[in-house]
């Protein structure tokens, strides 16, 4: 199969899983009847339940597992916290406008379609214009607006749905802006991340874990990107579900007592080495890729298996799960480590959680802007004698020159750096005077050498300051869904042969709808037996759905298992019920009064259907036809042809 017919079938299963989603409303456009605004999604009620067990997982697997701090912060954000973390000046993307429309399209985009679509589908392309090709996408990240605006003119890129001429590009802000207050003085955004609602409360975290590192915070909520062109559904969108966690950590000790547990995991990564020199992932242990350097530190490495074991659990196909080493290009100039898994679906490999070891970068951003010390501290055993950088403002002086920005004057010079500090003092030695940033003042003043002075001392100190570092997964829960759906979707013949059905073959974890209760006729003894059954069931806490309708047994489990549930309950006598398996499609006959308990058993993952196979007699469906034409023929209820004939077993 060449490229081209390769990419005709990925699209062909992309639009089956599609229309099965927004048919089945797990996800559908926002404000449909309004013709629907791009990138905005409604998740109905399986989709909602899906969401809502992949997030009961996510807190099960990290937050109570590693016994983080839970918190819930506003999604409004004031600027000043968005300006400190560096969002308002480099939250960018390059977009090109459509010179006679107006449309706007991100400019990488539309350069990195071009070449795939020459790479997939031109079979006249030469070896050494795919080469070309291949080089571009791989330096997208480092092209600056000149650079891109001469790529996209030199092939001769062109507006996709008009072909005009596209403008130059330039960097667009991907915040929503609003104001807070009614006076419009105060100016925030909609939060892009839910990370700095973390790293701004670090200070009463730090207090309420005891004081005491290391310690990981997570949060759940919804974030906002205004991008310039939304497709691809629910992987790229302007309002999203995040869950993110910042793992506090002593930047002299990032072992983890827990990484033995995961150390012999072995998964696809890629390491940035194999990158560069053309190569395919490879299967590594995170053990060795630990040992080996290639991944930082043991606890980057640690939530690298975890997040493996979490969406493995989920359901993604680990054959198609990959961690992807940043390129150097890729990384922010503070990271010391970062990895994406990625899930390979039909739009190939998407990026769905981020792992990265963000070193001290977020806390000392705020601890500049704020003036407020978001610092860990160790106790020694004994004191011992440092050589101690000592900053002395002489606040007569600097009162006179800065009078009322004083205390932010003092404040930024007593936060300086070692290496910040001495730099300045030999400036100050040989000009008398120098120029000094004033981050909470957002401007540059003056300082004189009678204003300050600064030096080095030995002295005792009972303990050691220090900000820590960070290691953050960042999970983009919509992307994850979205790929747990082309990874559990599939079609199989219906017991005639005559169409092909859908399934989505979700783990009980994830399933929407955990089993479905059907009187195999509508029959008032039966349906009574349901509604009991049905009763039982939620006493438990399953998630069930009763279909009494008189639709054949057949249609009702086909519908069901384009639902994804994993169980489904028939209720063809009044002592004992059958119990089905959806993607085996085996039946086991069951008490009415232990069925319940059965399914919380496989839902909970207590026991699997072979366990379950060995317990109990499997259903045949011949003997419980006679049964069901005995039982009725001594009662005057009418029984259908076409249910005489169709035995419940599909």
């Amino acid at each position: 199969m060449d490229a081209a017919q390769e990419a005709q079938k990925r699209e062909a299963f992309r639009q089956a899983v599609v229309n099965t989603l927004e048919r089945r409303l797990f996800y559908i456009p926002s404000f449909k009847i309004y013709r629907g605004v791009a990138g905005l999604y409604d998740y109905g009620p399986p989709g909602c339940a899906v969401k809502a067990n992949v997030l009961a997982f996510w807190r099960q697997h990290f937050v109570r597992e590693e016994s983080m701090l839970e918190i819930d912060c506003p999604c409004v954000t004031p600027e000043i916290v968005l300006k400190a973390s560096g969002h308002v000046e480099k939250f960018t993307d390059l977009m090109v406008k459509d010179e006679k429309t107006g449309t706007c399209y991100r400019a990488d985009h539309l350069l990195k379609d071009y070449c795939k679509d020459k790479l997939e589908k031109d079979p006249n392309l030469s070896a050494e214009k795919a080469a070309e090709l291949k080089h571009v996408l791989a330096m997208l990240d480092d092209f600056s607006p000149e650079e891109l605006g001469a790529k996209i003119k030199g092939y001769g890129i062109t507006a996709p749905d008009t072909k005009n001429t596209l403008s130059d590009p330039y960097p667009f802000n991907l915040m929503f802006q609003t104001s807070i207050g009614p006076s419009g003085l105060s100016s925030g955004y909609m939060r892009p991340e839910t990370a700095q609602g973390i790293f701004v409360n670090f200070k009463d975290l730090y207090y309420f874990n005891g004081n005491k590192l290391p310690f990981a915070a997570a949060q759940i909520g919804q974030a906002f990107r205004n991008e310039i062109s939304p497709r691809q559904g629910l992987l790229r969108v302007r309002e999203f579900t995040l869950a993110e966690i910042e793992h506090f950590v002593d930047p002299e000790d990032k072992s983890h007592p827990k990484f033995s547990e995961v150390s012999k995991l072995e998964f696809l990564m890629f390491p940035r080495e194999d990158q560069v020199s053309g190569q395919q992932a490879r299967k590594i242990q995170i053990g060795e890729a630990v040992s080996q350097g290639i991944v930082n530190n043991e606890t980057l490495g640690y939530f690298i298996g975890r997040v493996y074991l979490f969406l493995t659990q989920l359901g993604i196909d680990k054959d198609r799960l990959r961690f992807r080493q940043h390129l150097a290009n890729e990384m922010a100039h503070y990271a010391a480590d970062c990895w994406d898994a990625e899930i390979e679906c039909s739009y190939g490999w998407i990026e769905c959680v981020g792992i990265a070891d963000r070193s001290a970068y977020d806390l000392r951003a705020h601890t500049d802007k704020s003036g407020v010390p978001l610092v860990a501290h160790e106790k020694f055993s004994e004191p011992i004698e440092v050589e101690k950088l000592v900053i002395t403002p002489v606040k007569k002086e600097l009162g006179l020159a800065f009078k009322g920005n004083q205390k932010k004057v003092v404040e930024a010079l007593e936060a300086m750096g070692e290496k910040e500090a001495m730099e300045l003092k030999a400036t100050l030695e040989a000009e008398g005077e120098a120029k000094f940033r004033i981050c909470t003042l957002d401007k540059e003043v003056i300082i004189k050498k009678d204003m300050l002075s600064i030096s080095k001392r030995k002295k005792k100190e009972h303990q050691r300051l220090f900000t820590p570092s960070v290691i953050e997964p960042s999970f983009g829960i919509g992307r994850i869904i979205y790929c747990l759906y082309e990874h559990l979707f599939y079609t199989r013949a219906s017991k005639d042969g005559d169409e092909q059905l859908n399934v989505f073959r979700f783990p009980p974890l994830v399933a929407p709808i955990k089993c479905t209760v059907f009187p195999l006729v509508q029959n008032q003894q039966y349906e009574e037996v349901a509604k009991r059954i049905a009763k039982s069931l939620t006493t438990v806490g399953i998630s069930h759905k009763i279909d009494i309708t008189g639709t054949s047994i057949g249609k009702r489990y086909a519908r069901t298992d384009e639902l994804g549930v994993p169980f489904a309950i028939t209720v063809d006598s009044a002592p004992s019920v059958t119990l089905r398996e959806r993607d085996s499609r085996q039946q086991v006959r069951v008490n009415v009064d232990e069925v319940a308990s059965v399914v919380k058993e496989l839902t909970d993952g207590v026991s699997k259907w072979p366990d379950i196979l060995l317990r109990y007699p499997t259903h045949s469906s011949r003997p419980a036809l006679l049964g069901f034409l005995v039982e009725y023929s001594t009662s005057l209820v009418a029984i259908p042809q076409n249910d005489l004939i169709t035995p419940p077993l599909r």
